[in-house]
């Protein structure tokens, strides 16, 4: 098994209830951490047998940087079922961050994690 996890991942999108939110673009930022079998990867060294991390990144930030969100919990459930729909996944665990959300605090985080 393997862990890919992609760090900081800065994607813009319309986040929150209040009405400024419901206008004005946010930063997120996403960490993801994805549990993947690499056996046939590691033997073969052949790009078809991988997880392509790059193909899941582009996907959520243009999912994300696409859509409309009032909760945090929401868009990380909604990225995680994006990162879960590839069967190779054995787990995942999606962790976002909306910067500068309480005063005071640098950033507010919602965590969720899938298994199959």
């Amino acid at each position: 098994m393997a862990i890919i996890r992609i760090k900081n991942l800065l994607v813009r999108t319309i986040i929150g209830f209040n009405p400024e939110e419901r206008v004005n673009r946010q930063d997120v930022i996403i960490n993801i951490e994805i549990e993947v079998d690499v056996t046939r990867a590691v033997s073969t060294d052949h790009q078809d047998e991988i997880y392509n991390y790059k193909a899941i990144t582009k996907a959520i930030i243009a999912f994300v940087s696409e859509s409309k969100f009032n909760l945090l919990e929401k868009l990380t459930n909604e990225v995680l079922q994006l990162v879960m729909q590839d069967e190779r996944v054995l787990r995942a665990k999606v962790e976002i961050d909306k910067p500068h959300a309480l005063r005071f605090s640098e950033s507010v985080s919602v965590e969720l994690e899938a298994r199959r």
